[in-house]
């Protein structure tokens, strides 16, 4: 299995620091935030990672990064095709790259738990994709999903909703198979104009064919001031 962190996006909630650095570079504890994904990857035997990020900040992270001989791992990189183009659009970079499954991670999502069993469960399950969840009090900020937990199936997924009728957010950890790059070529863009990852996950659940697991600990998307400013504690507090 290999090894995906987008890294793109424009960072506007980051501004003024992302007007010169990508916010994947940001410092968290001791080192850029994309270090942490990396080790995450790495912790769970995952060794090789391609990196996506925009044109203006690939030079940035080859410099920094390298090919990742320093941290223990093999880097590559893809630039994404179009600008602004969506989550599920830069995840279309990795398609020469996946050979049958990989693990897809946000890199400005930081979390504490391990990936290793999450990895092996995927490595089983015969088709689909998965998702982590994770429990918050603020799931208006992210898209929310609706579980039905007798069963063990996510119904639906909403984008930002005003009115969440659960408190379950899917964090930036998804696992797919090479089927995922078919299915992104039936998506249309949204509103936005960007081809987005819920209603790639939500083609998922219309074919009864997402999984879900639960993370149990600390989890956070770094994307704001204050939640920036949140993941410098914890790292620093945690070494």
């Amino acid at each position: 299995m290999k090894g995906i962190i987008l890294a793109g996006g424009k960072g506007t909630r980051l501004e003024p620091f992302t007007k010169l650095l990508n916010k994947h570079l940001l410092p968290v504890g001791s080192a850029p935030m994309i270090y942490w994904p990396i080790n995450k990857l790495k912790e769970a035997g995952i060794t090789e990672i391609l990196v996506i990020t925009n044109t203006q900040h690939l030079g940035a992270f080859q410099e920094i990064l390298g090919n990742g001989e320093k941290l223990g791992v093999c880097l590559s990189y893809a630039v994404q095709s179009e600008s602004g183009g969506g989550i599920a659009d830069a995840l279309a970079c990795a398609k020469n790259f996946v050979e049958d499954q990989c693990v897809v991670l946000l890199g400005d999502n930081l979390f504490d738990d391990h990936l290793k069993p999450f990895i092996e469960d995927f490595k089983n399950q015969p088709q689909g994709a998965k998702v982590l969840l994770k429990e918050v009090m603020d799931p208006e900020r992210y898209g929310v999903a609706l579980l039905d937990e007798t069963n063990h199936i996510i119904l639906s997924i909403i984008e930002k909703p005003k009115s969440p009728t659960s408190n379950f957010c899917v964090t930036g950890i998804y696992f797919y198979n090479k089927e995922v790059f078919d299915l992104i070529d039936f998506l249309q863009p949204s509103s936005r104009g960007e081809k987005e990852i819920t209603d790639l996950n939500n083609l998922y659940i219309k074919r009864k064919q997402l999984d879900f697991d639960i993370l149990k600990s600390w989890w956070l998307d770094a994307g704001t001031h204050e939640a920036l400013f949140k993941a410098n504690q914890h790292f620093y507090e945690r070494s």
